[in-house]
């Protein structure tokens, strides 16, 4: 092949990808005729392959690399549907009912430690699948204005989701890149963690003050539900199976493999679920989704992304590093979306070490809030308000983000600076 050749081959692959990403990312957000987000990443991913704008070696490796992911998330996915039909949501709500006595402001407090704990421990699908409905149902049960805290649920089900490796996909990713221990990883985020949940939570007092001020219309009614004790237990057993699996050096998709079965075998021998509902939680289309999504960033980084970026991220592990790390994170999610930002970024800023790792992380989790385009969790939760008759504004829910996000990640790189002085990686 001639040199021309080889540079209009280059130019080929390169625009190829490019193209194919953006189409892919485009199909994700509108998702046209309601095609599941698969319906184009799939054949995309083929297409890459098949015209070698990435060697099938690459994909290969791209394809093992995030198999164990994909694995531990289809089975997170399943232990969160199996705690929803055990009940665990509903006492939630109720909860929240009870405990706010009837004061939007102390049912906020409510709906941020919920959202929290929830995303922290079975993942942001958890909150915005499970509980956006649950907090919609509340707020009507009480009387009052949904919005502070069904807005709680999405900007909570990406901020929230920095404790733990299991609460995010892409948290799960970076305790790859980074080489940390399960709970090595979860020591260094508990101080961000609650800096950002701080911030968020300061801001939405502020922000939604009329809503919250506007008070309850009606008190709470209604029987008690039972707490599923057998479903938090279950779930409790699962969160030391993270540990002792980090502990003894084996994948965690195995804690969440037996928390599902021991649920799950449960409910199929109560006849609280079916084979077919089971796995249609797993959810296959959407599993399937993130990895052709993974070989077409793939295919991005190795036709010329990486060399363009390369020269963008802060080297070193310093303050100063780690906030523009964070930052350069925070707009490439709302740029590309935060699982593909996740991809690109991982590999070039892995050599410079944990710390590193753990600020893209910052910034792909805390930086989506800004747009709603920057993770596929604030698609979701848009697709569930849009069903309740709800409205979302795009310059309400745009300010927003621009009062959270900036202070929010600026504090908790400084979070995260002051942790791994203290903690040391």
């Amino acid at each position: 092949m001639s040199r021309r050749d080889r540079v209009l081959s280059t130019s080929f692959a390169e625009a190829l990808s490019v193209g194919l990403l953006v189409l892919v990312l485009v199909c994700a957000v509108a998702r046209p005729f309601g095609w599941p987000e698969a319906v184009v990443a799939v054949p995309a991913a083929a297409v890459v392959v098949g015209t070698g704008a990435i060697s099938l070696d690459h994909a290969a490796e791209e394809v093992a690399r995030l198999g164990p992911v994909i694995g531990f998330l289809a089975a997170v996915l399943v232990l969160a549907q199996l705690c929803d039909d055990e009940g665990l949501f509903h006492a939630c709500g109720a909860w929240m009912a009870r405990t706010s006595a009837g004061r939007p402001g102390r049912l906020l407090v409510q709906v941020f430690a919920a959202a929290s704990v929830i995303t922290a421990v079975l993942s942001l699908d958890a909150t915005v699948v499970l509980l956006t409905p649950v907090v919609f149902a509340t707020a009507a049960r009480l009387g009052a204005r949904p919005k502070p805290h069904v807005y709680a649920c999405t900007h909570l089900s990406n901020t929230a989701s920095l404790l733990l490796p299991v609460s995010n996909l892409t948290n799960l990713l970076a305790l790859a890149a980074s080489g940390l221990s399960f709970t090595r990883f979860a020591a260094l985020m508990a101080l961000p963690w609650v800096v950002a949940i701080a911030v968020e939570y300061a801001v939405f007092r502020r922000f939604f003050a009329a809503d919250l001020d506007a008070g309850a219309t009606a008190a709470a009614t209604g029987e008690e539900p039972e707490m599923p004790l057998f479903a938090l237990l279950t779930v409790a057993g699962t969160l030391a199976g993270f540990v002792l699996t980090s502990v003894i050096g084996i994948d965690p998709a195995w804690a969440a493999l037996a928390g599902a079965l021991v649920l799950g075998v449960r409910a199929l021998a109560r006849r609280r679920t079916t084979p077919r509902a089971v796995l249609r939680s797993v959810s296959v289309p959407f599993l399937a989704f993130v990895l052709a999504l993974g070989v077409v960033v793939r295919a991005v980084v190795d036709n010329g992304l990486a060399d363009a970026l390369g020269d963008l991220v802060p080297s070193g592990h310093g303050l100063a590093a780690l906030l523009g790390i964070a930052a350069l994170a925070a707009v490439l999610a709302n740029v590309i979306n935060n699982l593909p930002a996740t991809l690109v970024l991982l590999p070039l800023t892995a050599p410079a070490g944990p710390g590193a790792v753990l600020a893209v992380l910052l910034g792909v989790n805390i930086g989506p809030n800004l747009t709603y385009a920057g993770s596929l969790a604030t698609l979701l939760w848009r697709r569930i308000v849009h069903a309740h008759d709800s409205a979302v504004g795009l310059k309400e829910f745009t300010l927003l983000g621009l009062l959270t996000v900036p202070a929010s990640l600026l504090l908790a790189v400084l979070a995260l600076w002051g942790s791994l002085h203290a903690i040391g990686v």
